[in-house]
């Protein structure tokens, strides 16, 4: 194996071994790598079918019968929970990740998510209802706090970047695929309008549990845990067509390697603590949970009224629309990250939606005073345009790169903890749009937008002093 001059390759060299011959997809390793990376994705798209197929639900008469028409806390409760079993799982799920490795935890959350739809689909009374939404938030928070992890660590070098930001943007997938499946049951008289949407949400994590013990174990776990001979065997098969000493292969391998064995002492005393402890995990842990805020504090909370100007079956229909649109800005951007730098991404997405509260969302405010006065169908609907044209902007970086650049700047031994703290940062945010802006929005009406007029002011000016570029560089320089 190569010595220390293979772990410190210069850029120009480093960019030479990462050059493939050809189209990654006639490549057959990298073509079976892909596919294991697309199973990992899966979790974020149970999660997009979750969020969407509950608020289909409140749209079907169907469902609200079956459960007595709930209204008040009760309500409010079937919408929290599943947020609430993630909150529940959030201090155990590093530990799984770290100590049984990141494929194991994906299987186990795949298989609590795919039992609890098993409930769900079959409840009886709301109780039953409640305590499958429960289980389901969390199974997910085990699957995805390790599925990144495994994606950022499989990934051929030269696509970890967009491969990682697939991982969010694919919620919109999943979202896509509940909005028209509820709409499509709408008409059905019985609960089946509302079961069927429910049993098909355990179809991803069935798919999950039945191949993930298949898929390849991060090659930098597997070193941590001293088995280097399976990490080496892992990044050849995969990223050199079986070739362990191809130059690539000898450079990933000592520059994982150098950094597990520099950090090992320091492994054996991570604790939460730890984020805490030095300078620069404290900066690290800065940006984490301001990303992770900004990605629910953006103003997005407040395209909800849209409802008040629709039918029952239109808002279905807007909402599937709507997704769609996301997911294409989404999936774009991701894939450019590489390109254009998520820096510059980032800085775009922020003054998008600075620029978007300042003009779009007053011209809404007046619309919607025109719907709400005059009855005005034709301002209704402009209302759902300016919605269709603010909500890229956020999915320009706040949903692609966030947990791809949370998984970028942690160190290994730090990876899983930090990301969970990153999630449990962003169903905090995500509690707070639920319960805060409904009565900010009742009080306060079209001022409450003024107040995220500042905050997004906020949001640019900490972009463009703290978020850093990290392209071009290895998942190792970037965390070092």
């Amino acid at each position: 194996m190569g010595g220390p001059g293979a772990v410190v390759a210069d850029g120009n060299e480093y960019a030479g071994l990462v050059r493939l011959a050809g189209p990654w997809w006639k490549n057959r390793r990298l073509l079976a790598l892909n596919a294991w990376i697309a199973l990992m994705l899966i979790t974020s798209t149970t999660n997009g079918y979750d969020g969407a197929m509950m608020n289909g639900l409140q749209s079907l008469t169907q469902w609200e019968a079956s459960f007595n028409y709930p209204v008040g806390p009760q309500l409010g409760l079937l919408n929290a929970i599943q947020n609430i079993g993630c909150l529940a799982a959030y201090p155990f799920a590093p530990y799984m990740a770290d100590g049984l490795g990141r494929r194991f935890s994906v299987g186990f959350g795949a298989a609590l998510m795919c039992a609890a739809t098993v409930i769900q689909t079959a409840s009886q009374n709301v109780r039953m209802f409640i305590g499958a939404r429960f289980l389901i938030g969390f199974g997910l928070t085990f699957a995805q706090s390790a599925a990144p992890l495994l994606i950022t660590e499989i990934a051929y070098p030269s696509q970890r970047g967009q491969a990682t930001s697939l991982f969010n943007s694919v919620w919109f997938l999943g979202s896509i695929v509940a909005a028209w499946t509820t709409f499509g049951t709408f008409n059905i008289p019985s609960s089946w309008a509302w079961r069927v949407p429910s049993a098909l949400q355990g179809l991803p994590s069935l798919i999950q549990i039945t191949l993930i013990w298949f898929a390849p174990e991060s090659p930098r776990w597997l070193l941590s845990r001293g088995r280097e001979e399976e990490a080496l065997r892992t990044l050849a098969y995969y990223h050199a067509n079986g070739n362990e000493q191809d130059p690539l292969i000898r450079h990933e391998f000592d520059e994982i390697r150098a950094n597990i064995l520099r950090d090992e002492e320091n492994r054996k005393n991570v604790s939460w603590l730890t984020l805490f402890k030095t300078p620069g995990n404290r900066r690290r842990l800065r940006v984490i949970i301001a990303i992770a805020v900004f990605s629910q504090w953006s103003g997005q909370g407040l395209i909800n009224i849209s409802p008040l100007i629709t039918r029952q079956s239109t808002d279905m229909l807007q909402n599937g629309l709507l997704n769609i649109w996301n997911f294409i800005i989404a999936i774009t951007a991701g894939l450019l990250c590489e390109r254009v730098g998520r820096r510059t991404l980032f800085i775009v997405s922020t003054l998008g939606e600075l620029n978007s509260m300042v003009v779009f969302w007053t011209l809404q405010t007046v619309c919607m005073s025109q719907y709400t006065l005059h009855n005005n169908i034709a301002a209704g609907h402009t209302v759902i345009a300016f919605i269709c044209e603010c909500c890229p902007n956020s999915q320009i970086a706040f949903t692609p790169l966030i947990v791809s650049y949370t998984c970028e700047i942690l160190p290994f031994e730090l990876r899983a903890k930090g990301l969970t703290l990153f999630f449990f940062t962003v169903s905090i945010s995500l509690i707070f749009n639920q319960y805060v802006n409904p009565i900010a929005m009742q009080a306060l009406g079209w001022k409450y937008y003024l107040v995220y007029v500042c905050w997004l002011v906020f949001e640019a000016i900490f972009v463009y002093m703290y978020v850093l570029e990290t392209k071009n560089r290895t998942l190792e320089e970037t965390a070092a």
